[in-house]
Parts: structure tokens; sequence; C-alpha cells
């Protein structure tokens, strides 16, 4: 129904439950396999360069991006939850990322 060109992750944080980053690299890697097999194009940007394009700061906290999302897309408030304003957050930093950025990955 919406015919995505893309899909774009936010690079993984490796923190100390081993467990949980290995569920994390499962479900990445199936939702990148999903997307090649269906020829889209896949990026992942650091969680810094995704802060530091929407908010001008590659260490704002989640209140602040939240607040830059709803500013950048006219929305009437914050996306919530946090996760929401992430992805958000990532897709805009996709779509204004230099052509040569996102070829470089």
């Amino acid at each position: 129904e919406w015919q995505p060109r893309a899909v774009v992750l936010e690079e993984s944080f490796v923190g100390v439950d081993a467990r949980t980053a290995l569920s994390v690299g499962q479900a990445r890697g199936a939702v990148l396999v999903a997307a090649a097999s269906f020829g889209l194009e896949c990026a992942e940007y650091a969680p810094a360069r995704v802060k530091q394009l929407v908010c001008g700061y590659g260490r704002a906290e989640k209140q602040q991006v939240q607040r830059m999302v709803a500013a950048i897309l006219s929305l009437e408030a914050p996306p919530t939850p946090s996760h929401a304003s992430d992805a958000l957050a990532v897709a805009i930093c996709h779509a204004l990322a230099p052509p040569l950025l996102r070829i470089a990955g």
C-alpha cells in the first residue's frame, strides 16, 4: 500500500546484555533480508549522526529529538513513544543526507 523506496535503520547500540544484542541483531538481519528481497535500498545511520542532523547536536536527549521531529514535520505534538520519534528522525536523516553519503553508507 505505501510502496517504500528505502528501509533505513539506526545502527545498533551494543550494551552490556549480550542476549538483547543477539535478539536485536537477528531482527535487524530479518528486516534487511526482507527489504533486499523486494529490491529496496537499505541504509544505516549512527545515532549521533541522526541527532546531529535533526537537532544540531549529536548527543541530544530523547525529548529534544521528539520536539525537533515535531517541528520539522509540522506536527501538533511530539510523536510518542520515543521509539516513534526515533524512527521518524532516522527517516528525516536519510531524506536529507547528501546522495554521496547515502551511497557510501
